[in-house]
């Protein structure tokens, strides 16, 4: 791929502002054909023309966990992921057309080689206290996910930030370390909320943001009550009075919750009944395909697990079609033990990994196992099905010589007791904006998020330096390499990419859906509204 079609994909994929595309353009003396990609959709723009003000919205949510916290640092779920899109605004947003645009962010340029990047800050906004935002704000709430000691989940995609400085009290320059096209994606992680700083600090329990929300109340792994900013600076978002967040993880339960009329909306339809919603003349289900990842996290420095051939035997006893048609009903895909799909634009087309007994008995003989028993943790933490299929799993893997004992854990504190804590466990994953950025959070050998205690030096080299590489064709060769080796010796069993399947009254209205997370990129609360 050229150079200018690489930055036109980019653009497409709305990966920089409009500045930064003319300056980029600029540099590689490619003409201004495409800048009009970089046009920012207006704030208030929604696919019907007139939503209701008001109401009180009532949403189901499956996860929920007592050791919730507001501290964005440590979201980790639905549950405060949507929380914290209703109180607190990034830099940069992805639309539902999965276009990156300025939030809080006015816009951004980087310096020609792309290791400096200049964000401008929109003027006028005020934080929930009355505190104007400026570059400080920013600086503070980046440097709380920095740095040695950091305990953020937000850590290995910071780690490439050399230094934050301020230009004036509206823009924040941010040195890299080396160069990273793809920087803008990361400021709009989740875990990036901007919070006000005092003293060069922020206090990331307060619950204060800009967003058009204010916390009214989190009592965690229960509900979170937010009521509407009336000073917000977004006049066409968060249209409803309040929004109560319910913590329902039993998928029964939340689909009672819904039909009885406790509830507005609901995540994570159980695909067993998805078809008796559909007959309910009241509800509405929304089916949004995404690369959001099931998969099983084997601790490679642990035993078995260590033994790549072991890996690789328990990689080729589970028959990924059965698992999509049993349990996801359909409503999925194939995936291939490593998390970059097709929606990506360094996606790499792996030979998909077959379903062969006999080649995962072949593995296991060159681990010097004849057979092998191991326990499998697992949850409807993770996802509503996800104890059937490890029972389904335990089937297929029978047949290998294999024993799985499927240990069902407790939903409540599951991703704090079990997940990262068991040689092997069950979790999920939402899309990342880019490949760097899914194997910055989840790969790099000093990843917080590293489930699998993946150390492997050659991937560790590439990641580091396809950032730097502004090459497309090279950068495209590297992350080939990298979905290879986390396929190939990595420690997880990836069975699936799960569409995001959701349910409400008909009452609720809403335009396109995102697809980067679940219920509406998590901006459920911001862009629904009930209809008039």
């Amino acid at each position: 791929m050229t150079d200018s079609k690489h930055l036109d994909q980019h653009a497409r994929n709305g990966m920089l502002s409009r500045r930064g595309f003319m300056k980029s353009a600029a540099a590689l003396g490619i003409v201004s054909a495409t800048a009009g990609a970089f046009a920012l959709p207006a704030f208030g723009s929604t696919s019907t023309p007139s939503p209701k003000r008001g109401g009180h919205f009532r949403l189901g949510l499956s996860r929920g966990s007592t050791t919730d916290s507001l501290d964005p640092a440590r979201f980790s779920d639905v549950f405060m992921q949507s929380v914290g899109f209703a109180i607190y605004n990034y830099l940069t947003e992805v639309t539902p057309e999965g276009e990156l645009i300025g939030e809080l962010a006015e816009s951004w340029e980087p310096a020609p080689d792309a290791a400096r990047w200049a964000f401008k800050l929109r003027k006028g906004i005020t934080f929930h206290n009355g505190k104007p935002l400026e570059a400080a704000d920013v600086v503070a709430t980046f440097n709380h996910h920095r740095g040695e000691k950091s305990q953020s989940a937000a850590k290995g995609i910071v780690d490439p930030i050399e230094s934050i400085e301020t230009d004036g009290p509206h823009t924040v320059i941010f040195n890299l370390k080396a160069a990273n096209a793809d920087f803008p994606a990361i400021t709009s992680d989740y875990h990036m909320a901007i919070m006000p700083a005092t003293d060069g600090k922020v206090d990331p329990n307060a619950g204060i943001g800009t967003g058009g929300y204010i916390l009214e109340k989190l009592e965690p792994g229960v509900e979170a009550v937010v009521t509407r900013n009336p000073d917000y600076w977004k006049s066409g978002r968060a249209w409803f009075d309040k929004v109560s967040f319910l913590a329902i993880t039993d998928a029964a339960a939340r689909t009672n919750a819904l039909r009885t009329g406790q509830i507005d909306a609901m995540d994570r339809v159980d695909l067993k009944t998805v078809n008796l919603l559909k007959m309910d003349p009241n509800l509405s289900i929304n089916n949004v395909d995404s690369d959001q990842i099931y998969y099983f996290a084997m601790d490679t420095q642990a035993k078995p697990f260590n033994d790549n051939n072991v890996r690789l035997a328990l990689k080729h006893a589970i028959d990924r079609q059965d698992i999509v048609d049993r349990v996801l009903k359909g409503y999925g895909r194939l995936a291939n033990d490593q998390p970059i799909g097709a929606s990506y634009l360094n996606y790499a087309d792996l030979p998909q990994r077959q379903y062969d007994p006999d080649k995962a008995r072949h593995y296991l003989k060159n681990a010097g196992y004849n057979s092998l028993s191991v326990d499998l943790s697992t949850s409807d933490a993770v996802f509503t099905g996800a104890v059937d299929a490890a029972v389904i799993y335990r089937e297929h893997a029978a047949k290998a010589g294999i024993d799985i004992n499927v240990k069902r854990e407790p939903a409540d504190g599951y991703w704090e007791n079990v997940w990262m804590k068991r040689p092997w466990s069950m979790s999920y994953s939402s899309p990342r904006g880019t490949a760097d950025w899914f194997f910055s959070q989840f790969f790099a050998d000093d990843a917080n998020w590293n489930d699998t205690n993946w150390q492997n030096e050659r991937f560790n080299t590439l990641l580091k330096a396809a950032r730097a590489e502004l090459d497309a064709g090279k950068r495209q060769e590297m992350y080939a390499e990298m979905q290879a080796l986390v396929h190939n010796q990595g420690g997880w069993v990836a069975p699936a990419f799960s569409a995001y399947v959701s349910a409400a009254t008909k009452a609720v209205g809403h335009g396109k859906i995102a697809t980067n997370r679940d219920m509406d990129g998590n901006r459920i609360a911001e862009r629904w509204w009930f209809e008039g």
